[in-house]
């Protein structure tokens, strides 16, 4: 597959990224709310959207979002089996459901069968991943991955044998984590990792597009970006902590005016996490200015539009964007979210998919830095 970096040098950028298309899906929230039971759901399985960040290196406790919508496809094995994936920034490992699994939540999703690929090896190696309500247990094993067209041989991934209950209603079948080698659970290293070792991509770096209002035209794009995407010109941003995708942010402003970030903070670029999340007391200061009343389990309903943009750092959200509509069941909300971090993470943004649907994000994992611009 060295070819792909050959062929680049002979065609038009646009045509030589690797595209990956992400596919908006009905959200877990939005699946309970139809079937009359997000009240009894959210209490049973309650977002803490900082724990994923709280962990020590290797180890990768996650939490149940109920508003992650987009996912895209990938396959394993030869020949190829797909599942839908969602691609999370947050997070450094690639897992998907097992035909050893018996859970219910495996039960409704496409599983792995490694007795159907010619070409899987059992790592021999048990993978353990905690989440906030449960947890997802199984093995190591390796075999070729295809992402976008791209073939990665002898990658490590995990398949799972347990499954946390809440997973039941997740429409994605897996995750292919995309942050820091150094978060992987037993080493592993990354699906990009291995693509730029393997020299598979003709640059370290990938980039993410997601399209404001349409169920499709969203992508992940593996060795480049695509300009037409943004406007003016990227901004690349160091990265601070070299774990996740996280930077620093100068302040948050309304109309000119400090509402958060106040000196300065740190912020996590997070496509695994739908909302803007930050402190209890900023976000519930925010939402507040913007004409909104805050609820239990930090949800606000939106009762009157009164801005137009919110700055992080130097970027924005538009409040039309960041205010979602629930039919018939909840009204509107925001996209903002308490982080109910308990002490841990105090201080800590999480830029979510809210932040990314405004913002194009290039992410460099051969310089390490973060390079915004907002959406063409």
């Amino acid at each position: 597959m060295k070819s792909v970096v050959i062929l680049c040098a002979m065609l038009a950028l646009s045509e030589c990224l690797v595209r990956v298309p992400l596919f908006k899906m009905k959200t877990i929230r939005e699946t309970m709310q139809e079937k009359g039971l997000w009240e009894e759901f959210r209490k049973k399985y309650p977002s803490n959207p900082m724990a994923k960040f709280s962990s020590v290196p290797g180890t990768e406790p996650m939490t149940n979002n109920a508003d992650l919508s987009y996912f895209g496809v990938i396959s394993i094995g030869t020949p190829p089996q797909s599942f839908k994936v969602v691609f999370d920034t947050g997070s450094a490992n690639l897992w998907v459901p097992s035909i050893y699994c018996n859970s219910a939540a495996c039960g409704n999703h496409q599983t792995f069968d490694p007795t159907k690929s010619t070409t899987f090896v059992n790592e021999g190696t048990s993978l353990s991943i905690q989440y906030g309500t449960g947890s997802m247990t199984g093995f190591l094993g390796s075999d070729t991955v295809e992402v976008g067209g791209i073939q990665v041989p002898n990658q490590v991934f995990g398949l799972s044998q347990t499954e946390a209950q809440f997973m039941y209603y997740m429409q994605a079948d897996g995750i292919l984590g995309l942050a820091y080698a150094s978060e992987a659970v037993d080493g592993v290293l990354p699906v990009f990792n291995n693509m730029v070792q393997q020299s598979l991509v003709p640059n370290s770096y990938f980039s993410v597009y997601l399209s404001r209002n349409s169920e499709s035209g969203s992508e992940v794009v593996f060795g480049g970006y695509d300009p037409s995407h943004y406007n003016g010109q990227l901004n690349w941003i160091p990265v601070s902590s070299q774990a996740y995708w996280q930077i620093s942010m100068d302040s948050i402003t309304i109309n000119g005016n400090v509402v958060a970030c106040n000196g300065g903070c740190q912020a996590i670029v997070d496509t695994g996490t739908a909302l803007i999340v930050g402190p209890d007391s900023d976000i519930s200061n925010i939402n507040n200015i913007v004409g909104a009343t805050s609820s239990n389990n930090g949800e606000v309903s939106k009762e009157l539009l009164k801005l137009t943009e919110i700055h992080f750092y130097a970027f924005f959200v538009i409040v039309s964007v960041y205010i979602t509509y629930y039919s018939q069941y909840y009204g509107c909300t925001t996209g903002f979210e308490n982080s109910f971090s308990n002490g841990i993470g105090t201080g800590l943004w999480i830029l979510g998919d809210v932040f990314i649907r405004e913002n194009y994000v290039v992410f460099d994992l051969g310089s390490n830095y973060v390079g915004l611009a907002p959406l063409a």
